[in-house]
């Protein structure tokens, strides 16, 4: 998951994600993480209205703590899903060449008409923070179906 500073967008998502995987009895087989485009908040933990929408849902973010994506990110995961159109255009000039395949909206998964994640901190106040939730919450939960499909039949039925 990769938004702009990892601190809000990307965050939730993975914390969203994360606690379906966890649910599933999955989390050995599916790993989650999260990065940010920038290095504004390296070392920072998510934004503090990030962490009191998820707490409201039932997910938690505290453990998080914000890096910057790297060309490993590329290598190590299936999946590398941007919240933006921005952070689309910055993760496909970052894949090395045959990893493009990879980077993907998050809300390509979505079922709305919506294509990005709104940043909350463009005039979106609180409720820019659950609309964030609002969003990721059907994204992730259809990306967990894809990973779903996906799965050997063995891990699938542990």
């Amino acid at each position: 998951m990769v938004c702009l500073g990892n601190i809000c967008r990307s965050p939730t998502a993975h914390g969203v994600l994360e606690k379906l995987i966890q649910d599933k009895g999955l989390s050995e087989a599916i790993e989650v993480d999260s990065a940010g485009t920038s290095t504004y908040h390296i070392g920072d933990h998510p934004d503090p209205r990030s962490i009191a929408a998820a707490q409201r849902r039932g997910y938690s973010l505290e453990k998080q703590v914000a890096r910057q994506v790297n060309p490993n990110d590329f290598q190590e995961f299936d999946y590398v899903l941007a919240m933006d159109a921005d952070n689309l255009q910055h993760l496909v000039s970052a894949a090395p060449g045959g990893s493009k395949a990879k980077v993907q909206l998050l809300l390509d998964y979505a079922s709305g008409e919506t294509e990005s994640v709104p940043d909350p901190y463009l005039g979106g106040g609180l409720q820019g923070f659950e609309t964030v939730l609002d969003l990721v919450e059907g994204a992730c939960q259809r990306l967990l179906e894809q990973l779903l499909q996906e799965l050997p039949t063995a891990v699938r039925e542990q």
